[in-house]
């Protein structure tokens, strides 16, 4: 294959005027870096109140949950996101619908993107703690009860700090698959890594050096984050650590 290797084209000014091609693709991964804390946040919020929920014992709303899980779950991710930015503006009353296409089209598509990446992850997450909690020897529950904690207390004190050393590998999966699951994004628009890369390719022609670097990015990223995760494990191994002597 006759390809004309050029590794010095990260060092070539950008036609944005902002910049080098490097420089591009380093305002890649703080958009994708951003984008995937903030829907992080989401997921776990979402994730920790909707599997909690799962387990009240309360049928209507187990059922309630169970839809919200079967719903964002078994949609794909990049259906999701064109719905939250191609139809949602279209069905919310008209003057938030006007409001939402005037706005600033970067921000635009970054809380499109987070909102999208959040409760997909979500539903993912509120099952892990629906297993986690569901796996756990009922004496726990009872022994709680025993104690004089109410179910929130019990929940608080005794089931999710317990949950939550069960599920914390799978849970270190979920934020590497956000990570990854943040290039759909640059379909909308938002330039992250992914969608860096992309525009240096479409530029230089140079797409083994452009998705090169966005591969060691996007492994340097993932490193750290797996590298926090079993650091968060190990303190949660520790004995009375979170709540669980009390």
């Amino acid at each position: 294959m006759n390809y004309n290797w050029n590794w010095m084209v990260f060092w070539d000014p950008s036609p944005d005027g902002t910049g080098t091609y490097l420089y591009t693709l380093i305002r890649g991964v703080y958009w994708t870096l951003g984008a995937s804390a903030a829907a992080w946040v989401i997921a776990l919020v979402f994730g920790v109140v909707v599997g909690v929920l799962r387990t009240s014992r309360i049928g209507w709303l187990e059922r309630l949950c169970a839809g919200y899980v079967e719903l964002f779950r078994n949609v794909p991710l990049l259906v999701q996101i064109f719905l939250w930015y191609f139809v949602m503006p279209e069905v919310v009353p008209e003057s938030l619908g006007q409001a939402i296409k005037a706005a600033d089209p970067t921000w635009s598509t970054f809380w499109t993107a987070v909102v999208a990446l959040g409760l997909f992850t979500s539903a993912r997450i509120a099952e892990q703690i629906r297993a986690g909690i569901e796996s756990l020897p009922r004496g726990q529950s009872m022994a709680a009860t025993a104690l004089g904690l109410t179910r929130p207390q019990s929940y608080r004190y005794v089931l999710l700090p317990m949950t939550a050393r069960i599920i914390m590998p799978p849970l270190a999966s979920e934020a590497l698959n956000l990570i990854k699951n943040s290039s759909v994004a640059f379909t909308i628009g938002l330039l992250e890594l992914t969608g860096a890369a992309r525009a240096m390719q479409e530029f230089t022609f140079q797409i083994f050096e452009s998705f090169a670097a966005a591969t060691v990015l996007y492994l340097v990223i993932n490193i750290l984050v797996v590298a926090g995760m079993r650091c968060i494990e190990r303190r949660l191994q520790v004995p009375g650590y979170l709540g669980a002597a009390r």
